[in-house]
């Protein structure tokens, strides 16, 4: 790919370094090492850009998207990693996706819930992450069934059991996990959306975000996103098409 221009590492670095928004709830893409360091799909992506931009990256933690994209307009960061969504897309331009997860629903033992679609129901009740990719999806689109917001996997799940509520809506493989935790569940075939894991940059940086769109592109055509999959030996992700 062509060599960033001049505007592009201006735009990109405003204070003198790149600044990697990182949404460390989705552990398919963060994850921390001993130190207590993001580590993943999303950092090694956020150094490999500063790397090509020759300059230096500070990773930017945040314990959810939500928090995440609220801070795009504040000069916190200057290129994140989380879902694309309409409601985001106020604040940030988005790139195609790099990966693509399937959402879906787990449902407790006995349930009568048998297929996605039976989940939009009045009287069901639904554990999400507030806030997240999917979250905004099912906000946009259920008609019938309620949205019982916690924040963080592990308190949706405790909310989801301790509750007794009908369904949790998540991404596949974090189910996988808290089936194996909830002896008798199941989680529904099919899914409801596949959250786009994009890249994006705070509006008004046109040079960084033309930039940014290359640099996803390629990373997916050269191979980059599935040798970092497989570096991280992360299952679950789908890399995504070329846009």
């Amino acid at each position: 790919m062509n060599a960033p221009s001049k505007a592009a590492i201006t735009e990109f670095t405003p204070t003198g370094k790149l600044r990697v928004g990182l949404n460390m709830s989705n552990f398919l893409l963060t994850a921390k090492d001993a130190a207590g360091a993001p580590i993943g799909l999303a950092p090694d992506l956020g150094h490999e850009l500063g790397k090509r931009l020759g300059v230096e990256v500070v990773l930017v933690p945040y314990p959810n998207p939500g928090l995440l994209a609220d801070d795009a307009n504040k000069g916190k960061w200057d290129v994140g990693f989380l879902g694309a969504e309409p409601q985001r897309a106020n604040e940030i331009d988005f790139t195609a996706a790099y990966v693509e997860i399937e959402a879906t629903y787990l449902v407790p033992p006995g349930s009568n819930l048998k297929t996605i679609a039976e989940v939009d129901a009045k009287g069901i009740r639904i554990a999400i992450s507030g806030k997240s990719a999917y979250d905004l999806y099912l906000t946009r689109n259920l008609k019938n069934a309620e949205l019982v917001r916690e924040q963080g996997a592990d308190a949706v799940f405790r909310k989801f059991v301790d509750g007794k509520l009908d369904a949790l809506a998540g991404l596949r493989p974090r189910l996988i996990t808290d089936q194996a935790n909830y002896p008798g569940s199941r989680i529904l075939d099919g899914n409801f959306t596949a959250v786009q894991q994009a890249a994006g940059t705070p509006k008004g940086r046109a040079a960084a975000f033309q930039y940014l769109r290359e640099f996803i592109e390629d990373a997916k055509a050269s191979g980059l996103v599935a040798r970092t999959i497989e570096k991280h030996k992360v299952r679950g992700l789908t890399v995504a098409a070329a846009a």
